[in-house]
């Protein structure tokens, strides 16, 4: 198909029943009057003019040349939309999208077909609409995303508190703390500003009140009711990053109505992320959309049903711009055949089940509560040491168990499983297990891992307590992988009581006595499989370019104050102010967060973010400054936040969340 013009609407009102004005930007293919297209919808809060303008020019031009428009949304209370946002993936916020898409639909251009695609926030949102059936959604994208918001996304995982809680909660409150632009919203944009400054929620708030899986989860969780969800999606997903389950899970449920394509990436678009390879998302997308939205007979339908790339031997580094590994396809996504193992009397890893009725060999694992800080971030932006880094330093904290060197290649996708019988002397305690490969020069890379508070590990809807001192039986169940172990290598089993500061920790740190006779691994077997090439991005370098009017930077570290026995994980992030060249617009953002834990007093935690967010043109500047906090006591989570605003150098706002004491429950 020839590739068409098109025109591109900076800003178009949309305006709601309950009379919300929102913000959209179109990419319309040129002639669309006369000749209606499909249209391809994103919805979320990260704002339109310039929080996602690189990666949105990256993409919706492509799809007007081919003849698909492009209509993103601002949420409300974001960017240039009105109103003030109510949370996360709300009632309100599911119903405002099954709106605009019957308005899209409703537009003279449209051929009344609309698609749905995002990533991250618009990648959960397009799952969660689509549940809802609006009757002009006929496909999704979504990328890096959950089926499941209770143990796939950044607040818990199995029970266990993740620190990507706060962070994501001071991010959030950063980005909605920022002004619309004036040029959009005229003389209007510092009472809409003041409004959003004066009524935008805390989210942490609202998560920490629902420790457990109720359903504030429920709700949004796909999984929840598979059967009901009978629109065609492509679920995509990077190794890297901390959504990575979710494409095999969304196979599993949805069968024939999904299809999974996972690589190496972090948190990014998989046209421009890293580590490479990339895929040719846009030639993806678009023959997916021509199939759905236009009725095109492609075969897109046809592709198979898991696509994944393999590791292979991929070593930690400073900066992974590329990961060794290989394309596969699997027709049809079966749940795979384990090869198992378990740990004989010496400590070794030996391929079979556990010798029943094994003597016991009970082994007390305490691991010192700063264990984990070669783990990276939850979910990553960059392919540096946001990712796991060398996992000796944590190994060192950990009871080990490996393999004889490989004497042959062993490939593996799917998700591990361990089994182990314990017991604790407290209520509750955190177990992680990761999987780690071993080179033969030492080097420990981390394939997979998964953590679980000890009282969830009947389910996550009801804990409950341990009974102390008494053995139970846990089955914990690691992060979907993909991965060669090549020959020479051995595959190393790594169990901690902490993973700080990933996971936070439980209020007491009483330690574990594992049996190490009962332990068993299973590994998922690649199985049978085709080896396929899949087409790379045509434009090795798709985002545009910004003026820069000063450098980012970035910086992670680890500081062990060996007098006062305190380890603090720092980080420091500053995206640089750059200028949209079309706009006039300069933006910079910077993110400082320090973590704080005594290696032996799971009391002394404490985490605080900050975010200062910038906006200036010649005579003009705003700036936010939002911060958050958590500590905590044995029984309560003690959290606070604040938010100051800047017109100029005048301070003109702020607000202080009041410290809040919201009680642990089993966590």
């Amino acid at each position: 198909m020839a590739e068409r013009s098109f025109t591109t609407i900076e800003n178009q009102w949309i305006t709601l029943k309950d009379g919300t004005r929102l913000a959209a930007r179109i990419w319309m293919p040129d002639g669309a009057e006369s000749d209606p297209v499909p249209a391809v919808f994103e919805f979320l809060p990260y704002r339109k003019r310039d929080g996602t303008s690189p990666r949105d020019e990256s993409t919706y031009p492509v799809f007007a040349a081919a003849g698909i428009a492009g209509v993103r949304v601002d949420i409300r209370g974001s960017g240039e939309s009105g109103g003030v946002i109510d949370g996360e993936y709300t009632e309100l916020e599911l119903a405002n999208a099954c709106e605009l898409i019957a308005w899209i639909a409703a537009q003279p251009w449209s051929n009344g077909s609309v698609g749905m695609m995002g990533i991250s926030w618009g990648g959960f949102n397009c799952l969660q609409v689509a549940a809802l059936k609006p009757p002009a959604l006929k496909a999704v994208i979504s990328i890096a995303s959950t089926v499941d918001r209770y143990n796939d996304d950044i607040h818990y995982k199995n029970g266990c508190h993740l620190s990507a809680q706060l962070s994501w909660a001071a991010t959030m409150l950063g980005y909605q703390s920022r002004s619309p632009d004036p040029a959009i919203v005229g003389d209007d944009w510092r009472d809409m500003w003041l409004e959003r400054l004066e009524q935008e929620p805390f989210f942490m708030e609202e998560w920490l009140q629902h420790q457990r899986r109720d359903d504030l989860w429920r709700h949004g969780s796909i999984c929840e009711d598979f059967a009901g969800f009978d629109i065609p999606a492509i679920v995509i997903a990077g190794w890297a990053d901390g959504y990575r389950n979710t494409p095999l899970l969304a196979v599993e449920g949805l069968r024939d109505k999904a299809k999974a394509l996972i690589g190496p990436w972090v948190h990014k678009y998989p046209h421009f992320a890293w580590p490479k390879p990339r895929v040719d998302f846009h030639g993806e997308a678009i023959a997916w959309w021509n199939r759905w939205l236009r009725g095109e007979r492609n075969g897109a339908e046809a592709m198979p049903s898991v696509r994944a790339y393999i590791l292979d031997a991929a070593k930690p580094a400073m900066r992974r711009d590329f990961d060794p590994g290989f394309w596969i396809a699997k027709k049809e996504w079966q749940q795979p055949e384990m090869q198992c193992f378990y740990v004989e009397q010496f400590g070794t890893l030996m391929e079979g089940m556990p010798i029943p009725h094994a003597p016991e060999h009970p082994v007390y694992l305490r691991s010192p509560l700063d264990t984990g800080t070669a783990s990276g971030e939850w979910f990553t932006l960059k392919p540096d040491a946001e990712m796991a880094i060398d996992q000796r330093i944590d190994d060192a904290g950990s009871l080990t168990f490996q393999t004889t060197p490989l004497v042959e290649d062993h490939d593996y996708l799917g998700r591990p499983i361990v089994t182990l019988t314990l017991q604790c002397d407290a209520e509750t305690a955190n177990l992680c297990a990761r999987l780690v490969d071993i080179h033969p020069d030492g080097t420990a890379t981390r394939v997979s891992f998964g953590v679980l508070n000890l009282a969830h590990h009947n389910g996550n809807a009801a804990p409950e307590p341990l009974s102390k001192g008494q053995q139970v039986r846990v089955t914990l169940t690691l992060d979907a992988c993909g991965y060669r172990f090549r020959k020479g290598h051995r595959i190393r089993l790594s169990l901690s009581t902490a993973y700080w500061p990933m996971v936070l920790p439980p209020p007491e740190d009483p330690g574990l006595t594992i049996d190490i006779a009962s332990i068993g691994l299973a590994l998922p077997k690649l199985g049978a499989h085709e080896i396929i090439d899949i087409k790379q991005p045509d434009n090795p370098d798709p985002l545009p370019k910004y003026i820069e009017h000063a450098p980012g930077s970035t910086k992670r570290q680890v500081v062990r104050d060996l007098s006062a026995g305190v380890t603090r994980y720092e980080i420091h992030e500053d995206t640089g102010l750059s200028e949209h060249p079309g706009t006039g617009l300069s933006t910079r953002q910077l993110r400082e967060e320090v973590w704080s834990i005594a290696p032996n007093d799971p009391l002394s935690m404490s985490g605080i973010s900050t975010w200062t967010c910038d906006m200036r043109r010649p005579g003009w500047f705003v700036r936010t400054v939002a911060t958050s906090s958590i500590s905590c006591t044995a029984k309560d989570w003690v959290i606070s936040a604040s938010v100051v605003a800047y017109e100029g150098e005048t301070e003109i706002f702020r607000k202080i969340f009041e410290e809040k004491r919201i009680a642990r429950d089993l966590m």
